[in-house]
């Protein structure tokens, strides 16, 4: 996928929600908030704020919900999509723009964080595999990102 890279920085608006496919694979939501603000004369002034959601899949998901919790100020980066679907209630078609993440992590000009390499296991399928290998267990269902 050629999609450019978009950077976001903003407040976690909930704890992240993971959940598993059915085939096992961590995916977790995130909104990310971000309020502008302009200065006017002396004065800040609030603009209106918006929400991006966000989903991160495989080992980023799991870090995701054991290192993040609501109100951290997070750097993220990823690609943003656009989503569509037809509304319920015949509302027509609904849409927003979502990002899948590529990383996320904790804005350090807000807060202190200390660092934990996680630690690899072999996949059961393929034990001779090496322990950094994120391709060893094979293939990923097709209709995950394969990151």
């Amino acid at each position: 996928m050629n999609a450019p890279q978009t950077t976001i920085i903003g407040n976690l608006t909930s704890d992240p929600e993971i959940r598993f496919t059915p085939s096992g694979t961590a995916v977790a939501n995130l909104t990310i908030a971000n309020t502008p603000r302009t200065k006017k004369g002396d004065q800040w002034a609030d603009g209106e704020t918006w929400f991006v959601r966000a989903t991160a899949w495989r080992d980023l998901a799991e870090n995701c919900a054991e290192s993040l919790v609501r109100g951290t100020r997070v750097i993220a980066v990823g690609r943003l999509k656009y989503r569509s679907w037809e509304d319920k209630n015949g509302g027509g078609t609904r849409g927003q723009v979502e990002m899948e993440l590529d990383a996320i992590g904790p804005d350090l000009s807000r807060a202190t964080a200390r660092v934990v390499k996680v630690a690899r296991e072999k996949p059961a399928n393929n034990p001779q595999a090496p322990v950094d290998d994120p391709w060893a267990a094979g293939p990923s269902d097709t209709t995950e990102p394969p990151f």
